[in-house]
């Protein structure tokens, strides 16, 4: 078992008459390899949970194990670790630095790992090619279109060969087609034995994962498996 979370609460100005629980009591687990959607709406608490799974954050009350690891034990030096080796974060802003070019932003997370500038722009570029994007990495952010600074970041967040890959509304400013290139790109890193964790409003996007978790008022309301359509 990869991920496993055990009655998490995750709970905002605790004990105040304007407390808050983003998280009331989660339990899940994560297989390695599986393909998870997480669907609510807003203010439902699935970016709160993504930010615990990815250890953004650490949960008030409960358990958190990553791969066998209680997290609320490691140091912000070891969470720092997880988050850049262990875990690749694709948001729906891309958070590309704009005066960078290409190439220098895939880049970033290997440098803060200490890699040599030799390996650093192979796997970058091995990262540019896997998204399509080869023969652009001189080109500055401002330059693409949103669909292609969306394949940088997704480029970037797969340059350090992550085994679990988390898509916070991967989509959502991008247009239907270009959408569902990222998608299918999502299904071709599972297939390739990543584990992906989705994070979505929208239940056709939820419906391209093998399972859907749905999530309201911090609650996990239903978890199934769920027949998919390969892109």
């Amino acid at each position: 078992m990869l991920i496993e979370l055990k009655d998490v609460y995750k709970i905002y100005s605790e004990g105040l008459e304007s407390e808050v629980r983003a998280l009331d009591g989660v339990s899940l687990t994560i297989d390695r390899g599986e393909f998870v959607a997480v669907v609510g709406q807003s203010g439902s608490g699935k970016s709160t949970m993504m930010n615990v799974l990815g250890c953004l954050d650490i949960p008030t009350h409960g358990t958190y194990l990553l791969d066998g690891v209680d997290v609320k034990e490691l140091t912000d030096r070891e969470l720092s670790h997880i988050r850049n080796k262990q875990i690749g974060f694709i948001f729906q802003q891309y958070n590309l630095v704009q005066s960078l070019n290409v190439l220098e932003n895939v880049e970033l997370p290997l440098i803060y790992q200490g890699i040599g500038a030799d390996e650093r722009r192979e796997l970058a570029l091995d990262a540019l090619d896997r998204v399509g994007l080869l023969g652009r990495e001189k080109h500055k952010p401002s330059e693409m279109s949103g669909g292609q600074q969306q394949r940088v970041a997704i480029a970037r967040a797969i340059s350090t060969r992550p085994p679990i890959i988390m898509a916070d509304e991967p989509t959502g400013a991008l247009d239907s087609h270009t959408g569902h290139d990222v998608l299918h790109f999502l299904q071709d890193l599972n297939k390739g034995g990543s584990t992906v964790i989705l994070i979505t409003h929208d239940n056709g996007i939820a419906a391209t994962a093998r399972r859907c978790v749905r999530i309201a008022d911090g609650k996990i309301v239903d978890d199934q498996a769920q027949e998919v359509d390969w892109l």
